[in-house]
């Protein structure tokens, strides 16, 4: 049966293989049980509920791409569109977390009407690279700010905006152990580094008593304070158009590119450097946006740390499909969770910045048209406290510059278009 639905032989694998990579795959992503409910809480919604959410759907998202793409891609709620749900849509715009998942939600609709025509390959085509590439270290810049902040290792100031805080904290010190622990396991290539580094920072916290130890595990939470309390009419407004595009743009991109950089480190793309059975893959992504929306998360996207699992042989969808049955096997671990303190998760969050750091090395630096732009909006993300701005800083400086060095032929309608609505966003829209 499983030769059948998955094609093992045809893709030089077998069972066992797959098994393995489909449990390396989910050590390495395990982490966002843990950190998703973390930071979604703190917008008022239900810590427990969340977790369910979280891990039914992984759980979902991952098995359609098993069962339906046969690809061995992990998908679950997005570190980066978690924080901007949270610390850009819910805090700074003072939005209600149910209008915010009415956004995901529409995101989400948006994201499979546009993955069942061929409009995703004409705006992924039609922005430049250098954008791309920012956009994912500005999200990691924003991510380490915020995970430095609630490791204390950085904190407000009235002079400077922000300084260093109390080193001498026991929290902050562990935070920052976790973060080398992390680091130096990962370097060993030790499988599930980033786990390993959260509970081993939350045991040293229960032990040193600066957290409480809820227990390991237990029947699942309610998922009722969330289920089905997104305000899609709410969502509708005018004023939150920019956010539903910040949802869809990041996750397109953020999926395509993990889409295409694991497959590429597998070796499953066709002899055009392009990627079969796309159009299901995306359709994994679409559905498992819009469900999350109903179930109480922020949006899911697809994870590069399935290439964990493709570097052990993981080929075909059997290796998603482990993963997704260990998602739901994490239901019973929600206790665990709850134990989990913020600065445990913090040198998670620091850990996955740099990881989408790297992206900057691959900018056209001798080309200041591009790099300056980029810079522009992986350094707007963390000092404005928002992806969304810096995704318009980066679109209008890069039209604005392009226009003012007599460079007209880099720029494409689209470009224009999305530079041109988010001055009006800004002009009428504040």
């Amino acid at each position: 049966m499983l030769e059948t639905l998955f094609k093992l032989k045809e893709h030089g694998t077998d069972v066992k293989t797959e098994v393995i990579a489909g449990f390396t795959t989910f050590l390495t992503m395990a982490y966002i049980v843990f950190v998703n409910p973390s930071i979604l809480s703190t917008t008022g919604m239900d810590f427990n509920a969340v977790f369910v959410a979280t891990c039914l759907a992984a759980a979902l998202g991952t098995g359609i791409m098993a069962l339906v793409a046969n690809y061995p891609i992990a998908l679950a709620p997005g570190m980066g569109l978690n924080a901007y749900f949270t610390f850009t849509v819910c805090k700074g715009m003072g939005i209600s977390w149910q209008v915010a998942l009415g956004a995901v939600f529409i995101s989400g609709i948006i994201f499979l009407a546009v993955s069942l025509f061929k409009v995703r390959e004409a705006i992924v085509n039609a922005i430049p690279h250098s954008l791309k590439l920012a956009i994912s270290a500005g999200v990691g810049m924003f991510l380490a700010i915020i995970a430095l902040k609630n490791a204390g290792v950085i904190v407000g100031s009235p002079a400077t905006l922000v300084t260093l805080g109390s080193i001498h904290d026991p929290k902050t010190l562990l935070a920052i152990l976790g973060f080398f622990l992390i680091v130096a396991l990962e370097y060993r290539k030790v499988p599930g580094s980033i786990i390993i580094g959260i509970l081993t920072v939350t045991v040293l916290s229960i032990v040193l008593g600066l957290s409480k130890f809820g227990g390991v595990a237990s029947l699942p939470p309610s998922m009722a304070p969330t289920f089905m309390q997104m305000d899609i009419a709410g969502a509708m407004n005018v004023g939150l158009l920019g956010v539903v595009f910040v949802f869809f743009f990041v996750d397109l991109f953020d999926t395509t590119g993990t889409l295409i950089g694991v497959s590429h480190r597998a070796g499953l793309l066709d002899k055009d450097g392009k990627l079969p059975r796309l159009k299901k893959a995306l359709l994994a992504d679409s559905v498992a946006i819009a469900a999350g929306a109903v179930m109480g998360t922020s949006s899911t996207t697809a994870y590069i740390e399935s290439a964990a699992g493709t570097a052990v042989g993981g080929r075909t969808g059997l290796t998603s499909l482990v993963v997704a049955l260990l998602f739901l096997a994490a239901l019973l671990f929600s206790p665990l969770a709850g134990s989990v303190p913020a600065f445990a998760t913090a040198p998670a969050l620091c850990y996955v910045a740099v990881l989408m750091a790297r992206g900057l090395a691959e900018i056209e630096w001798d080309d200041l048209t591009e790099s300056a732009p980029a810079v522009m909006t992986a350094l707007a993300m963390p000092f404005t406290f928002s992806i969304a701005d810096g995704i318009a800083f980066g679109f209008i400086s890069y039209v604005g510059i392009k226009i003012l060095a007599g460079r007209f032929k880099d720029l494409s309608i689209a470009v224009v278009v999305i530079a041109a609505l988010w001055l009006v966003k800004f002009a009428f829209f504040g």
